[in-house]
């Protein structure tokens, strides 16, 4: 089983960061493959809408994203996490994901892209207490997911939190971070 986590915040060792390594430490004791990805360490150019995936299926423009795809089709689970910025997610995760058009036309356009059982999950660390705080960003997890079948099965919202570090102030939701890699992979399993 494989599980791939994907780190949307600019901040390494900040708060998204600690919430996903504790769950990819709890999925790692089911026990499954884990692998991160930092997305602001990689270089991947946004979506210029040239629909060259909507040919073969794969993006017209050379960069990281090239090996991204495989991991994404690989992975029997994905924790997406992501700090919010303005109601949204992080314009590194954003990037990422929408450039997965490529995988959305092997789905739904060219349909070579067969049904699977992949379960994803997402994390969201944000410092107000908005009452529609991760409404945005929830739906985009979802689609993105639908993009290439992968069912969205569990998540983790932190309200009120903001500075570099201060989840370790809040051990429940560090445990809770850890609960939800655990469950991810027991869905999987």
């Amino acid at each position: 089983m494989k599980i791939l986590g994907i780190m949307g915040s600019p901040r390494v060792k900040g708060n998204t960061d600690l919430l996903l390594e504790e769950a990819l430490r709890g999925a790692r004791g089911r026990p499954a493959e884990v692998e991160k990805i930092v997305v602001d360490k990689l270089q991947i150019a946004p979506c210029r809408e040239y629909y060259g995936c909507l040919n073969d299926g794969n993006c017209v423009i050379r960069d990281d994203m090239d090996a991204i795809y495989p991991k994404l089709v690989a992975a029997d689970g994905i924790i997406v996490a992501s700090p919010i910025f303005f109601y949204g997610l992080s314009a590194q995760v954003k990037a990422l994901i929408d450039r997965c058009q490529a995988l959305w036309a092997r789905k739904y356009v060219l349909k070579n892209l067969p049904d699977s059982a992949k379960k994803g999950a997402f994390i969201a660390v944000g410092a107000t207490e908005g009452r529609q705080l991760f409404d945005g960003s929830i739906l985009t997890v979802k689609y993105f997911f639908k993009a290439f079948g992968v069912e969205y099965v569990d998540e983790l919202l932190i309200r009120g939190v903001d500075q570099r570090g201060e989840i370790k102030e809040h051990p429940d939701a560090l445990s809770d971070a850890f609960s939800l890699g655990e469950r991810l992979a027991r869905k999987i399993g």
